[in-house]
């Protein structure tokens, strides 16, 4: 107890020092003349933001130095030492089979849990648009993504299990199968095919995402101009036609911003792989998760930085298509 509350005072003490420290700088930033003055108290709030910011680039620039070092043990000295390999953590990335397996997997969820959970998002916001009983409906769709996506592996390991409590289980008939462990799709076993148990887990995390999904396409809706869908049935398009060729152009930006949002996400999905997958076992590691089992479990700091880097690399553009869609949106706002 008594080093909770030391630890507790000491954060206390932290906050309170910043707090203090960016006070004093607003009050000297209120001392100067225009223009200067608004740019100084600005700063004073942008500033810890952009300190922290590229406080990031060193250890990325140190990550990447690392991507091309290994470590191995010395026979002389017993110690390891770190040894110059170029790129051949980034070639034994694409030519490995289990290397390639966990690329290939972070690239079908990125596609499958992306285009369901948004697709769903729209269609279950269209449905339920204006139907009675619709706050309760959406409150219900959008309820698991409030669960946490650890709690969520453990409700739907119950869900998966092979024994008699399974649920899924329980339903088959035929002896239990051991869903999770099944890495092959179709009896297709290939580095390039997610398996069984890796499609199960996306199930989870579409599960979750689609109420995000439904909740932000559905306020989406609900500002399109009523007069735009009344021009286009009064030209005598039905209901459909309305919806697919006046709503969904209105709300391109949102939907772009919701696809955009789930494939971060799940590109870097790390804690359901744990729960569900095993860590990353029977063929269900992605990019996130094996970045963590190469770089600590496994001690290969150079193939978890490379993994890193690769990650890194995917998520940019994604980043940079939201950012383009945003200033869109509101320079057509």
């Amino acid at each position: 107890m008594g080093n909770i509350l030391s630890s507790l005072g000491t954060v206390a003490i932290g906050i309170a020092g910043f707090l203090a420290i960016v006070g004093a700088l607003y009050w000297l930033a209120s001392q100067l003349r225009e223009p200067w003055r608004e740019r100084a108290r600005i700063a004073v709030f942008v500033g810890p933001a952009l300190v922290l910011l590229f406080g990031l680039v060193v250890p990325a620039i140190i990550n990447i130095k690392e991507s091309f070092y290994d470590s191995k043990l010395d026979d002389a000295t017993k110690r390891n030492k770190t040894i110059w390999v170029g790129f051949q953590h980034y070639t034994d990335i694409f030519t490995k089979s289990d290397n390639l397996k966990v690329f290939t997997n972070t690239l079908w969820w990125g596609l499958i849990v992306t285009v369901v959970s948004t697709v769903m998002g729209i269609a279950i916001a269209r449905f339920a648009d204006r139907m009675r009983g619709e706050s309760i409906a959406k409150a219900a769709i959008f309820l698991p993504t409030a669960i946490s996506m650890v709690g969520a592996g453990i409700i739907w390991n119950f869900v998966y299990s092979p024994k008699e409590y399974g649920l899924l289980n329980s339903i088959l008939p035929g002896k239990p199968e051991f869903f999770l462990q099944d890495r092959k799709l179709f009896g297709i076993d290939s580095p390039f095919v997610p398996g069984l148990n890796s499609l199960l887990i996306m199930v989870v995390v579409i599960w979750i995402q689609a109420g995000f999904s439904t909740v932000v396409i559905s306020a989406a809706l609900k500002g399109v101009p009523d007069d735009l869908v009344e021009a286009a049935k009064i030209d005598g398009a039905t209901d459909r036609q309305a919806f697919y060729k006046v709503v969904l152009p209105y709300i391109k930006g949102t939907i772009i911003t919701v696809a955009t949002t789930t494939v971060l996400a799940v590109l870097k999905i790390f804690d359901i792989i744990q729960t569900m997958g095993k860590g990353g076992s029977f063929g269900t590691s992605t990019i996130a998760n094996e970045m963590y089992e190469q770089g600590f479990p496994q001690d290969n700091e150079g193939l978890g930085a490379a993994w890193a880097v690769v990650l890194f690399l995917l998520v940019s553009p994604i980043v940079y298509i939201n950012a383009r869609n945003q200033r869109a949106m509101r320079e057509g706002s």
